[in-house]
């Protein structure tokens, strides 16, 4: 199966303008697609519906999408009935299979006083696949502190390992007469984590390689996919104000999975051809 993460930029390529035909072209083909800053009425791409949007160019998946704020933008009074209009920004994961389960994590923050800060997310579906039932996480954490993608990769963390104890989005359906949902130790996390390999941050997610042993596969800590194939060169961030140059060039991208998925990884990948973000999509195989 393949899967795809992708933070999209809310629909606008290094050419500045919005397009999400090419997205949604960058993707299909995909099982599982994990989609970040994905937004509805925002002010920056002219209050597109991008949920809405994705859903008619990728008809053949099944999505969810999880908004990690709403604030108020424009809400009235029409005809004696109230409208409500909010600007939403969150994570959309879409599946070629129906998503069993799902919830949106929202991780922890800090009030910012001169750099913008919102509240980030991580959006879990739990999807049945040829290798069993997986969660897939698409996430977004924050892009100007290191303490707080640590805070946030400390909360994940725990998420990630603790599933079959916290029961995820819904457990004890029995009650109602609905069956029992899997919580399968297999997870899949993608998407922007806006730190850099060996960051402190990345640590406590993916561990610290022994001087001789090198990377430990433990049931505590997640697999860096591209370090497990030994995939270099995996720049995924293009600073559009310098698009020619390349020391501007980040990965901060990243595919994560359990340790118990390591021996399904077969492949990663990077579409260098991808223009409809500042971000370029990450593909992996498993098998």
């Amino acid at each position: 199966m393949k899967v795809v993460t992708y933070n999209i930029q809310y629909g606008i390529g290094l050419d500045g303008q919005y397009d999400v035909e090419r997205i949604a072209d960058a993707v299909r083909g995909a099982d599982v697609i994990a989609l970040q800053e994905v937004t509805r009425n925002n002010p920056r791409n002219s209050g597109r519906d991008m949920v809405a949007e994705l859903g008619e160019a990728l008809p053949d998946y099944f999505a969810v999408y999880g908004s990690n704020f709403e604030a108020n933008i424009g809400s009235r009074i029409e005809n004696g009935r109230a409208v409500t209009t909010t600007f939403q920004l969150g994570n959309m994961v879409l599946s070629k299979t129906p998503i069993h389960l799902s919830r949106n994590l929202l991780l922890p923050r800090s009030r910012s006083f001169e750099v913008m800060n919102f509240q980030r997310g991580a959006l879990e579906a739990l999807i049945e696949t040829p290798l069993g039932f997986i969660r897939f996480y698409s996430i977004h954490l924050d892009h100007r502190s290191p303490v707080e993608r640590a805070s946030q990769i400390q909360f994940l963390r725990q998420r990630l390992l603790n599933y079959a104890l916290e029961g995820g989005a819904l457990s004890g359906v029995a009650e109602i007469g609905l069956p029992e949902l899997p919580h399968p130790e297999a997870f899949v996390a993608m998407g922007d984590f806006n730190m850099l390999a060996a960051s402190p941050e990345y640590v406590e997610l993916a561990g610290r390689p022994d001087h001789e042993f090198g990377m430990p596969l433990t049931a505590d800590f997640a697999v860096d996919a591209a370090l497990r194939l030994n995939v270099a060169d995996l720049a995924t961030w293009v600073d559009p104000k310098r698009p020619e140059d390349a020391s501007r060039h980040k990965r901060i991208d990243y595919v994560f999975t359990s340790a118990s998925l390591a021996r399904s990884l077969k492949r990663l990948w990077v579409d260098r051809q991808a223009a409809g973000s500042d971000h370029l999509p990450v593909w992996i195989e498993l098998a």
